[in-house]
């Protein structure tokens, strides 16, 4: 509620939020409130009906056979470690993402073993993934960042027949495609958060884990309700991280319109791309073969602070994704991180800005967000 209560102070003082989370719902209020009326009526909040539909209609969309609902993006990825079983094992992961990829590895009772990354696409290089790789290896993270899929064949070429999980975080990229493949259904599992931001969101907190594999799924099935085969009965140590109704019924709804806001996305980030191409700042870039879905409109600038502050003034919102990466943040140490393990990461992390972007941004306030970019560097 705050959240939306900041936003309409926003639009009413002529500014442009980072994230406009109260036009979304206003698309979908009708539909939500009439899907809520019916599962209030029946009070059935948990693991029901929507519930169902969504798993399966979210499966579908992802190309999988199985899709099962969580209660948040973080439970999702520590659920997915368990599942495949990490403790006490390493897992390669990014330090470009957000700290709960890392926090996931370590809450899952894994070590966390930090790779660079593509600086044409900020995600995870192969060719350090290969290099990290020990007997120790459980698993890798591949992290869809800001919308721009990983290079997992790459990642299962270099893994070969070794006992290697490949764990997508998906978190920013509902929809995103690398040849053909679709995020959700590239590794052996997936993890998906439907936290407000994201291109498919919850009102409040939601997650997903897609896998073609039955046997991880049945095995998420019992550690997101604690281990449980029947009432009182349970067989292994899980949580309670169940996906419920009322959510549900808000991602069917949204879930509907997915690939039309995505499409949404694709032309802002393509009148940034054109607009700003001029400028002194580094665009993102899609690879061949890859569908980006813009979760973030990331450019990189050395004058990165300077201009996040100008656009603040200016009444434009903008974010930096992220500020500190997960390997230098303070619960690393006990695992060794120190500055300059990294610098590729490290230098990118100095210079990534993210500029509004979402299916409701009206072409003219993304056109004033250009204008003042250009004030910025032009003087």
């Amino acid at each position: 509620m705050l959240q939306g209560i900041l936003q309409e102070g926003l639009r009413m003082a002529g500014m442009i939020p980072l994230v406009d989370v109260k036009a979304q719902w206003e698309e979908v209020k009708e539909e939500v409130l009439s899907g809520w009326n019916e599962v209030l009526e029946t009070c059935n909040l948990f693991l029901g009906p929507n519930v169902r539909a969504f798993e399966q209609e979210f499966a579908s969309f992802c190309g999988v056979k199985f899709a099962k609902g969580i209660a948040s993006g973080t439970d999702a990825l520590t659920l997915a470690l368990k599942a495949v079983g990490v403790e006490g094992k390493e897992v390669i992961l990014p330090s470009l993402t957000f700290f709960a990829t890392a926090e996931a590895v370590v809450m899952a009772g894994g070590i966390p073993v930090f790779a660079e990354i593509e600086e044409k696409n900020y995600c995870i290089s192969p060719e350090d993934v290969e290099r990290k790789i020990t007997d120790k290896t459980r698993a890798v993270i591949v992290v869809h960042l800001y919308g721009h899929p990983a290079p997992v064949e790459k990642i299962k070429e270099i893994i070969g027949e070794r006992e290697i999980y490949i764990i997508e975080d998906s978190a920013q990229a509902h929809g995103s495609r690398r040849d053909g493949k679709i995020t959700g259904g590239m590794g052996n599992i997936a993890a998906f958060s439907f936290y407000i931001s994201k291109n498919l969101s919850a009102l409040g907190e939601a997650g997903c884990i897609t896998t073609n594999s039955r046997e991880l799924a049945d095995r998420i099935e019992l550690l997101r309700n604690h281990g449980q085969v029947s009432k009182y009965e349970h067989i292994l140590i899980g949580t309670n991280s169940r996906l419920d109704e009322l959510q549900a019924v808000v991602l069917r709804a949204k879930l509907k319109r997915l690939e039309e806001w995505n499409e949404k996305r694709q032309r802002i980030a393509q009148f940034y791309l054109q607009e700003l191409k001029d400028l002194p700042v580094i665009l993102p870039e899609i690879e061949s073969g890859c569908t980006h879905t813009w979760h973030l409109f990331v450019v990189r600038t050395e004058r990165r602070d300077g201009l996040f502050d100008y656009l603040r003034k200016k009444g434009i919102g903008c974010g930096i994704h992220y500020k500190v990466p997960c390997h230098l943040q303070p619960p690393m140490r006990e695992y060794g991180y120190k500055e300059g393990m990294l610098p590729l990461t490290e230098r990118i992390t100095q210079e990534v800005l993210s500029l509004p972007i979402y299916p409701h941004l009206e072409e003219e306030d993304a056109g004033r967000v250009v204008e003042e970019i250009r004030r910025f560097f032009n003087g």
